[in-house]
């Protein structure tokens, strides 16, 4: 009778109980040091997440653990592993693009739900106005923000038409910076991460360097040093483009210098450092 009057059947209360624990997963499979293992248990964890959201559609913690964890998966076994593809125009790399490039859209997808599902009167107009939406968010909001921002990033980075979604980068730097003036610490400098990307960007496109290295700066200072990714990306983001090999190949060493031991942080520094080592294997290819 109490569960009747709840309106929660016992299967509803099993698929609540499941939703609850698998939204832990991301978390777990970052502080995994066995980038294999996860490759290899992602997709089986992720696919369970999805069912679960086949009953319960608007849980919270799945959309989050669907919106991260396909961003995370899209880049660190799909984008990457297509950056070291060789050759990088070969069908092997393609496949993996074109794979990636899927991930990163299956992510965005669950990413804008969760946005709506918190603010549905202003999430009607996202992803094509999201002023409303962003006026709206709260810090709590910080984590779809920027998991929203970097799928959409990411998905434009593999994208065959750039040329023609170069707008959408308007509103990529928008979730952005509006999660950076509500929790800019967050995830140890995670936000000025993506910045430097977005600001490593050609100036026609809005990027600016000086930017990019501040938010470097800050990324360094929030994580106390103890991210690779944030010193591989200022390598591929700014000093390639710039053509300096001195710093590219010093920012690279240090983060093959990082040991990885912060736990929250582990897959991703393993991940970044095996990056790094590759690009400093070929760097007399890149600056030829």
């Amino acid at each position: 009778m109490a569960l009747a009057v709840s309106g929660c059947s016992p299967k509803r209360m099993g698929i609540s109980r499941m939703a609850s624990a698998l939204s832990s997963t991301a978390t777990a499979f970052a502080r995994d040091n066995d980038p294999e293992f996860v490759r290899l248990a992602a997709p089986s964890t992720l696919k369970m997440v999805e069912m679960l959201l086949d009953e319960e559609p608007s849980h919270p913690g799945l959309l989050m653990t669907a919106c991260s964890g396909f961003t995370q998966y899209a880049y660190g076994f799909l984008h990457v592993e297509a950056d070291m593809a060789e050759p990088p125009t070969g069908a092997p790399a393609r496949e993996l693009k074109g794979r990636g490039r899927a991930m990163y859209a299956r992510a965005r997808e669950y990413c804008g739900r969760a946005l709506k599902l918190r603010h549905a009167r202003a999430g009607v107009t996202f992803p094509r106005d999201p002023d409303p939406l962003l006026k709206m968010a709260k810090r709590a909001d910080v984590p779809m923000l920027y998991w929203t921002a970097v799928a959409w990033g990411g998905e434009l980075a593999l994208s065959d038409d750039q040329l023609a979604r170069l707008g959408e980068l308007t509103a990529i730097r928008a979730l952005l910076m509006r999660a950076r003036e509500l929790d800019e610490g967050w995830e140890a400098g995670a936000i000025h991460e993506a910045l430097i990307a977005v600001d490593g960007l050609p100036l026609l496109l809005g990027g600016n360097s000086a930017r990019a290295r501040a938010h470097f700066d800050r990324a360094v200072t929030l994580s106390q040093g103890e991210s690779a990714f944030t010193y591989v990306t200022m390598a591929v983001s700014v000093a390639q483009p710039a053509r300096d090999r001195v710093e590219f190949e010093r920012l690279l060493r240090a983060a093959l210098a990082i040991d990885g031991e912060r736990p929250s942080l582990r897959l991703s520094n393993l991940i970044a450092r095996k990056r790094a080592a590759f690009l400093l294997a070929r760097i007399d290819r890149l600056f030829s």
